[in-house]
């Protein structure tokens, strides 16, 4: 496949800039912030930055390949897309854009429960290649009916997230109106008037809802009723009983979301879980916890021959995929940066921000004599 980005915004920061431009504050700091004082957020990043590879440059080596296997698919390159809750609000259509990219570039990438277009369209638009995240409901029913809906649009990886016990303390959203229950306020207002471009695809794709749970929401919700509907309808602490259940009901792979621990790997492995996915939820639930990286090290020290682990919270760049698979990965996942690229770019966003990233990561590869993803870690400096 020939990659192609545009070169007018080749970083992020390019791409950060331009989105800020383009959506409305509010819609910015939902995406962009973390929790309380933000430490973790910029932490996730800084010590993912920390981690440095060795070169090897009197070595022969062949082309880099990006290509790695994941629970029997071969992807195109070791990243896919986190999921991400509310994405419409960032960028109207913001998971189709992205759904249709990942399936152009043979990548996962994964819905939330609370995305704005539903598990069938996505299936759709992916051939079923997509993953699903599951925010675990209060009742069964519900539960087993989304996990039924994934398995008939042919998901073939269930995501439990495990680290939303509780709404994090985000300072951004509640100032703006965007915490349980939510508010449309006068500066929001405001705001979208400034940012003509994006309130009329919003018009076009109407406003931004929690499309997969339709089937289960009374009809015709104000604000307020939604964030009561929402409250009472999930129950995000986890335990052995709950994963079970799960486990016994999905035949397909199951991934757990937000492990941080060696304890909580060892019980994913002794309930026959498929792989873990080491993260914080990119810094929004927990500020004085560890960064992702710093998490993985011992986990992937540990459990690496037990059991497929994944890692997102920090990532931006080639580079930080480079770093991140070197820490002992094998795969990761990045949100924001796809995030910003839609909302930068549009339609574009998507195709670009891949392409970019895999151009960046290839270019770390030969620099330092890495042919494939497996041989990463042994560029590690410890």
């Amino acid at each position: 496949m020939q990659l192609s980005y545009n070169p007018l915004y080749p970083s992020i920061d390019d791409l950060i800039k331009k989105a800020k431009s383009k959506i409305p504050k509010f819609a910015f700091e939902y995406m962009d912030g973390g929790c309380n004082e933000d430490v973790n957020l910029y932490k996730n990043t800084k010590e993912i930055r920390d981690v440095e590879l060795k070169p090897f440059y009197l070595r022969a080596h062949t082309d880099a390949k990006l290509n790695t296997e994941l629970f029997g698919h071969v992807y195109d390159a070791p990243f896919g897309v986190s999921p991400i809750g509310l994405q419409g609000l960032v960028w109207p259509n913001a998971p189709e854009i992205l759904a249709k990219a990942a399936y152009k570039h043979n990548i996962p990438f994964i819905l939330s429960t609370v995305s704005t277009s539903s598990i069938e369209r996505i299936g759709e638009l992916t051939e079923g290649k997509a993953w699903f995240q599951l925010y675990h409901p209060a009742e069964n029913e519900i539960r087993d009916k989304i996990i039924d809906r994934v398995e008939e649009a042919g998901y073939p990886v269930l995501v439990i997230l495990s680290d939303v016990p509780t709404f994090g303390y985000r300072p951004r959203d509640i100032r703006n109106g965007l915490a349980m229950p939510p508010r449309m306020t006068l500066k929001n207002i405001i705001q979208i008037i400034g940012r003509p471009e994006w309130a009329l695809k919003t018009l076009y794709h109407g406003q931004p809802s929690f499309a997969s749970m339709k089937p289960y929401m009374p009809e015709n919700l104000n604000m307020k009723q939604l964030g009561q509907f929402m409250n009472a309808t999930f129950s995000g602490r986890l335990n052995e009983q709950k994963i079970a259940a799960i486990r016994e009901r999905w035949k397909g792979k199951l991934v757990i979301k937000g492990i941080a621990s060696e304890e909580d790997t060892e019980m994913a492995i002794r309930l026959g879980l498929d792989g873990i996915i080491v993260s914080n939820h990119g810094g929004r639930q927990l500020d004085p916890g560890q960064s992702a990286i710093k998490s993985l090290h011992p986990i992937a020290e540990k459990y690496s021959k037990r059991i497929k682990i994944m890692m997102d919270s920090g990532l931006r760049s080639g580079p930080d995929i480079a770093r991140t698979l070197a820490s002992g990965a094998d795969f990761t996942f990045l949100g924001r940066s796809f995030m910003y690229a839609v909302a930068a770019l549009g339609e574009e966003g998507g195709d670009h921000i891949i392409s970019s990233l895999k151009v960046q990561l290839k270019q770390v590869m030969d620099q330092i004599c890495s042919s494939q993803i497996s041989d990463l870690k042994n560029h590690l400096i410890k």
